[in-house]
């Protein structure tokens, strides 16, 4: 199944992180990033001069903690919230009223089916049900009468045994076309790389604007894909080993006529 792309010098990179960076598990908020692999992306960032991003499900303050001491500009809740290269902040946070109703059914609906996890993002709502397949059809029927019942204000993200609850008109393609605009990321062919539904909208921006979708581990589809998080380290490692330009210019030697 694997099929690297030659990496480059011009790439500037978006990655996933759980599934991707590290291993899926059990636990929405499990996974590990060891001393090796945030030694590896602070290479990586310094060879691509800072055009990394982390883009995930995850609020941002989990994957600076996740990833620490690294602090990598990033998007989480699925685009609804994104700190930019500079530091700043853009998108929608705190607690929306709107939610509490919202919150308070799937409480009473984990309650009454423990297998299932509810995951309280403050700005969105996730239920996983790893644990329990066969709730699948309850929560999409539930989880749909929700949002409808948002007025139009929220939708239904779908992931990997989980559906959540997000405020319309922000994804992972938002926040990626948003990084494009701005430096470091800007002028350069973006890649991003990920393995779940959630996603595919990001895969589609990137295409569109003349780069690379990497899929990891054949849950979706993408231009090139990955067998798991090791294959994605090791393509990290090979981003790391690029020469700089100066030097590839030795290495090649001056032209003779």
């Amino acid at each position: 199944m694997q099929n690297p792309p030659l990496p480059s010098l011009d790439w500037c990179l978006f990655l996933d992180v759980d599934g991707t960076l590290v291993e899926f598990t059990e636990s929405p908020q499990g996974g590990a990033a060891d001393d090796t692999l945030k030694a590896l992306l602070a290479r990586v960032r310094d060879k691509l001069n800072g055009a990394v991003a982390l883009i995930s499900g995850r609020r941002v303050e989990h994957l600076d903690a996740l990833f620490a001491p690294l602090h990598l500009p990033a998007a989480g809740l699925h685009g609804t919230e994104r700190r930019d290269a500079r530091g700043t902040w853009h998108g929608v946070g705190g607690i929306d009223p709107l939610l509490e109703p919202a919150r308070a059914r799937l409480a009473d609906f984990i309650a009454q089916h423990p297998a299932a996890v509810l995951e309280d993002k403050l700005r969105t709502l996730a239920i996983h049900y790893r644990a329990a397949p066969s709730l699948e059809g309850a929560l999409r029927r539930l989880t749909g009468e929700l949002a409808a019942a948002s007025g139009g204000r929220y939708h239904v993200q779908e992931g990997i045994m989980v559906f959540e609850l997000k405020p319309v008109g922000f994804s992972k393609a938002t926040a990626i076309a948003a990084f494009l605009d701005e430096d470091p990321f800007r002028g350069r062919m973006p890649v991003f790389i990920g393995d779940d539904l959630t996603d595919r909208d990001g895969f589609a921006v990137v295409e569109a604007r003349g780069g690379l979708s990497i899929a990891v581990g054949g849950r979706v589809r993408a231009q090139r894909a990955l067998d798991d998080p090791a294959a994605v380290h090791a393509l990290l490692r090979a981003i790391a080993a690029l020469p700089a330009a100066g030097q590839r210019a030795a290495v090649s030697g001056p032209r003779t006529s």
